[in-house]
């Protein structure tokens, strides 16, 4: 048999660290994929998301 290893647990400090910011509605936005056509709209889009929630936005240019 092999060894027994322990996991530590993360704190909850650690754990909801930087949601109640984005639950305020301060999120951390970052470009996710730049100047994407939109077929349907006939305008360039970009895509962000929230480097702490993972929350995505769409910005029509």
């Amino acid at each position: 048999m092999g060894e027994v290893v322990q996991f530590k647990r993360k704190s909850l400090a650690d754990k909801h660290k930087g949601k109640s910011l984005c639950r305020s509605g301060f999120h951390k936005w970052k470009i996710k994929q730049e100047k994407q056509f939109d077929v349907k709209t006939g305008k360039l889009v970009t895509l962000y998301i929230c480097a702490r929630c993972g929350k995505e936005k769409v910005e029509l240019l």
